[in-house]
């Protein structure tokens, strides 16, 4: 295994915060994206390794957010 698949990453997502902002749930944004509820959990819950620029560009059209006020990267 390398130093960088052994490497924690640090992006953050702050999906959550969006959602509550916004009065939505994930079933909403699943409703409003086409993106499964399950993919959007991962995503929520930092358990994501990957984004799909289709899923970013749906999630921040459904949001009304650009992509980093959806994510960021802790110090």
């Amino acid at each position: 295994m390398t130093a960088e698949a052994e490497a924690p990453h640090r992006v953050v997502c702050r999906l959550g915060d969006l959602l509550e902002a916004r009065g939505m749930t994930l079933v909403d944004l699943a409703r409003a994206t086409g993106v499964t509820v399950a993919n959007l959990s991962v995503l929520k819950n930092g358990r994501a390794r990957a984004i799909r620029f289709s899923t970013l560009t749906a999630v921040c059209d459904a949001l009304g957010c650009r992509p980093g006020d959806l994510l960021d990267v802790s110090p």
